[in-house]
């Protein structure tokens, strides 16, 4: 039987080396939850053991039942239903969803008094990631739970008794309803309106486009509730039901993930409840939204990624040519090798952004339960730590992810040749899926500008002097050195470029981000290869090529080259003349 847990050895390595105790026991109380439900784990070791069979279950339902769908959601995909005014899903993508609500899987990070499981991040990135090898589309419903827990984190507690029970036990699903035809990564400037009528009921008017599942009966929508203030201090957050004034106008006919809707949606004096409080919708409500938006798409990426990392090495180990398997020529050897260096690695640096995420998270919720105030400032400390780590490592693990996700399914075609572009093989649909994840939830132009404030406020150095302080491995002694040159140089250019006009970061902030992270991951790989010897050898082309690559953005980042901001006329030219 297939199961997408039990054949990836790398997930397990991780799970077996990760010390999650200190999280489950910030997640877990006292195993307060143990005493009302059945369920809940009652000790670290039981916590653990849970962990591990939610991983099995989400592997075989990814593996026997949403795979085996795959093929035919995308050549269905999701149509509107003008006649009937709804959304019809492929109804692959029914089955997908009936399977996962059965295992009680669609509110796996929500609190259990919701009927969820209580999952912290880390383990819901995993579920993500094998639920997105299966089916990409599928995983733009399923990794919607985001929305359940912005409501929990800032809702009411009579919302939160309203809506989470629904999200946890499959009932409904939702959608972040954000972006505008004039306001997509601009979301400062989002226009649709909140009013309140004469009895206080709020009503949203407005058009709202690309919205990943518009169709779903719970919505979170950013709206301007003060006409009178520009930005996004006029901007708050609003749940909604859909209804007869709410019309979906319209769904995108896209490149990929087929089974997703992709809708424009019609507001018309829509009701609608306010979350948390006034003008707080953007600035602090989406952003934690995005941000564990942005942890999905990363871990979507992965998902791709795998599937298209074994449909390519599958496939060389097969195929014959001049008397041998292509795997043994050099070029494919190498694409292989450096496909699965990128999946590792991006399986690596998701991983530490989503348990930076969890311990932020967790931390602020234990900050809130602590009485003593000396222990209050202790955690809060830790917190604030936390977050400005998870605030440089989530843009950088969308980036990096995101962009090895097409890179990697770009080179497996390649390994196919011929037979990857054609419909026979799954790899065709993977490159269409693969490309709207460096796109949606802010392109990867955006995620470098988030990021390299991490880089040069000296975030990352101090994660850098930590990871560090860790014994090199027996035998990694030289590139570990090569790695202290890449770090040493790093901190260089990041000099040199605060000295530069404020446009001479924003130019080079892509190459600096790229080092910082070649940086971080050389250090997860020393990590790594202390486990295991495998490990060690990919470590130490890991860290040879990343030095190489490093040399060269470094020397560009300081050369003080401003070409393309002060001759930008002259090396693009004038706009072209329309056909």
């Amino acid at each position: 039987m297939a199961n997408f847990f039990a054949d990836n050895a790398d997930v397990q390595f991780h799970l077996d080396h990760m010390d999650l105790g200190p999280l489950v026991a910030l997640r877990e109380p006292n195993f307060e939850d143990a005493a009302a439900y059945d369920y809940a784990p009652s000790d670290a070791a039981d916590a653990a053991d849970s962990y591990r069979r939610v991983l099995a279950l989400v592997g075989e339902i990814a593996g026997e039942t949403i795979a085996p769908l795959s093929p035919q959601i995308d050549a269905d995909g999701s149509h509107l239903d003008a006649d009937a005014g709804c959304v019809r899903y492929a109804p692959g993508i029914r089955k997908a969803l009936d399977a996962l609500s059965k295992a009680d899987l669609m509110g796996a990070t929500l609190p259990r008094r919701f009927g969820g499981l209580n999952l912290p991040g880390i383990i819901y990135a995993m579920a993500t990631e094998m639920v997105s090898r299966a089916d990409a589309s599928l995983m733009n419903i399923f990794g919607l739970q985001g929305i359940a827990e912005t409501i929990n984190m800032f809702a009411s507690e009579d919302q939160k008794r309203r809506f989470l029970p629904r999200f946890a036990s499959g009932e409904v699903t939702g959608a972040m309803v954000l972006t505008e035809p004039d306001a997509g990564s601009d979301l400062q400037n989002v226009q649709l309106r909140a009013c309140q009528d004469a009895a206080g009921q709020w009503r949203l008017q407005g058009v709202k486009r690309f919205i990943t599942n518009g169709c779903g009966e719970v919505l979170l929508v950013l709206a301007r509730s003060e006409p009178d203030e520009a930005g996004g201090m006029g901007l708050s957050l609003f749940l909604a039901e859909r209804g007869p004034s709410i019309r979906i106008r319209r769904t995108e006919v896209k490149m990929g993930i087929h089974g997703s809707p992709t809708c424009e949606m019609q507001f018309s004096d829509a009701p609608a409840e306010l979350v948390g409080e006034r003008r707080r919708g953007l600035v602090t409500y989406v952003m934690a939204l995005m941000n564990g938006a942005r942890i999905g798409i990363a871990a979507q990426s992965l998902g791709i990624a795998e599937a298209a990392l074994r449909a390519a090495r599958n496939y060389a180990a097969t195929r014959v040519q001049f008397g041998r398997s292509i795997e043994r020529f050099p070029a494919v050897a190498d694409l292989l090798a450096e496909m699965k260096l990128g999946v590792e690695s991006g399986r690596a640096l998701l991983y530490e952004a989503t348990l930076a995420a969890d311990f932020e998270y967790a931390l602020e919720q234990a900050t809130e339960r602590e009485k003593d105030a000396a222990k209050r400032t202790e955690l809060n400390k830790e917190q604030k730590r936390y977050k400005r780590l998870a605030a440089l490592l989530t843009p950088a693990a969308k980036y990096y992810l995101s962009e090895m996700c097409n890179r990697v399914t770009y080179e497996a075609i390649s390994v196919l040749g011929g037979s990857g572009y054609m419909k026979d093989y799954p790899l065709e649909q993977l490159y269409r899926d693969a490309r709207i994840t460096s796109i949606y939830e802010g392109t990867s132009q955006l995620q470098v500008v988030a990021a390299v404030r991490g880089v040069t406020s000296g975030t990352a150095e101090k994660r850098f002097a930590d990871l560090a302080a860790a014994a090199t491995p027996a035998g990694l002694e030289a590139q570990a050195e090569v790695l202290g040159k890449l770090r040493a140089g790093l901190q260089q250019a990041v000099e040199f470029v605060k000295k530069q006009p404020a446009d001479y970061l924003d130019l080079y902030a892509r190459p600096l981000v790229d080092a910082a992270i070649d940086v971080y991951l050389g250090f997860l790989w020393l990590r790594m290869a202390r486990r295991s010897a495998a490990k060690a050898t990919s470590a130490r082309r890991f860290i040879g090529r990343a030095a190489a690559r490093g040399e060269q953005a470094l020397r560009l980042i300081t050369s003080g080259d401003r070409s393309t901001l002060d001759e930008f006329d002259t090396l693009v030219g004038p706009k072209f003349e329309e056909a």
